[in-house]
C-alpha cells in the first residue's frame, strides 16, 4: 500500500511549511492526483486520517481532486481526454500518443487559519 508511505510524505511537507511560516492551523489540504498515480483516493485518506493523530494536523481534511488523463495525437495533434486507459486518438485513431496530464501528484493548496 504505497499510498500510506505518500500520506505521510504529505504530512511531513505540511509540518514542515507550517513550521517555517508559524502557521497555527492547516484546515484543508488540496491535492491533485493523476488517473495514471494508480493511488486511490480513499486508501490515502484513510493513511492520512491514521497518521495525522497527534500533530498540528489533527484536525485538517484532505480535498482531492482526480485530474483525468489528456493525450496529444503527434500524428494528427489531436488534444483529447483518454477514457477507459486507451490510448488511441479519436479523431485518426493513430496510437502515437504523449500524455499531457493524468500522472500529478501535487498539494495544490493549503487553507489556514489565523
Amino acid at each position: 500500500m504505497h499510498e500510506l508511505s505518500i500520506a505521510q510524505s504529505i504530512l511531513e511537507t505540511v509540518i514542515s511549511e507550517a513550521e517555517k511560516r508559524s502557521l497555527k492551523r492547516v484546515s484543508i489540504i488540496g491535492l491533485r492526483i493523476g488517473a495514471l498515480t494508480d493511488i486511490v483516493p480513499e486508501a490515502l485518506e484513510f493513511g492520512f486520517n491514521a497518521l495525522k493523530a497527534d500533530t498540528i494536523l489533527a484536525q485538517t481534511e484532505l480535498h482531492i481532486e482526480t485530474v483525468p488523463i489528456k493525450g496529444y495525437c503527434e500524428k494528427c495533434m489531436e488534444h483529447f481526454e483518454v477514457s477507459e486507459f486507451i490510448f488511441v486518438c479519436p479523431k485518426c485513431y493513430s496510437n502515437k500518443i504523449k500524455t499531457e496530464q493524468g500522472s500529478e501528484l501535487d498539494i495544490a493548496f493549503l487553507e489556514v487559519e489565523d
